[in-house]
């Protein structure tokens, strides 16, 4: 992807940045995006399953069977749902441990600029995705991870091993469930039949707070 669609106040934000910052620190947000575009290979792959909901909170979502009321709340209407999965690849690990050693405030930018362009991928990505089944009359809904709620982190091996996700785009869980390249995403996503737009980059991203999908 090309770096330049990267949103530089998402990147001040992971970064923990308020107000104006100076020309050093815009720079050096610029030179990060353009280590991590020479190195970073964004890929990701989707899957459609059944979904089935029950009472109190269950979800068989075909690859993975749990309790959760936020995500059932989120996929509440749904017949169907993509599991997603996406990453950066392995460059973006190797510039941030490569500066952690040599240069911490430029690991600590390098990070947030990493997270930031995952979550452009993945904002893309789900745009695509949402235009193409909207022409079809289906809808989406936000995409919501493990660990989001009371969804755990537990399904994290249902949903990459039915993406065969570490073979196609190498992304691998550690002993504690967290995702090797670090700057990878997981989701699911309901399709519905009824007409209610939601924003595919997820909750943060709208104001609708008395939405009943909001997760």
């Amino acid at each position: 992807m090309d770096q330049s669609e990267v949103n530089r106040g998402e990147v001040l934000r992971y970064m923990g940045c308020k107000g104006e910052q100076s020309e050093a620190v815009l720079a050096l947000v610029e030179d990060c995006l353009a280590q991590l575009g020479q190195v970073c290979e964004p890929r990701h792959l989707t899957a459609v399953f059944p979904l089935s909901l029950s009472g109190e909170g269950w979800i068989d979502g075909g690859c993975f069977r749990v309790r959760s009321e936020n995500l059932s709340r989120n996929l509440a209407d749904c017949y169907k749902m993509i599991v997603f999965a996406a990453t950066l690849g392995t460059g973006a690990d190797h510039l941030i441990h490569k500066y952690s050693r040599l240069e911490m405030s430029r690991a600590v930018v390098m990070q947030a600029a990493a997270a930031a362009m995952i979550e452009e991928y993945c904002d893309q990505v789900c745009s695509a995705l949402k235009e193409e089944y909207e022409a079809r009359g289906e809808y989406l809904r936000p995409r919501f991870s493990p660990g989001y709620g009371d969804f755990p982190l537990e399904c994290q091996p249902a949903l990459l091993g039915a993406l065969e996700a570490g073979k196609r785009i190498g992304i691998k869980l550690t002993d504690s469930l967290l995702m090797m390249p670090s700057k990878s995403v997981t989701a699911v996503m309901g399709i519905s039949k009824k007409p209610h737009r939601c924003d595919v980059r997820g909750c943060e991203a709208c104001g609708k707070t008395d939405c009943a999908y909001r997760r």
